[in-house]
């Protein structure tokens, strides 16, 4: 009788953000936000 065992360790680390990316991060967001908004309204006007 053989037994096989295979085992796996995963290990999360929280990524640190500089300032410089952050604001980064959170244009690119904004900018995302307001084409979607656009996208709808000129869905809305057709």
């Amino acid at each position: 009788m053989t037994l096989n065992i295979l085992f796996f360790s995963i290990t999360f680390k929280k990524r640190q953000v500089n300032p410089h990316e952050a604001v980064h991060q959170e244009m690119v967001e904004k900018l995302y936000e307001q084409n979607k908004d656009r996208q709808i309204s000129m869905y809305h006007e057709m």
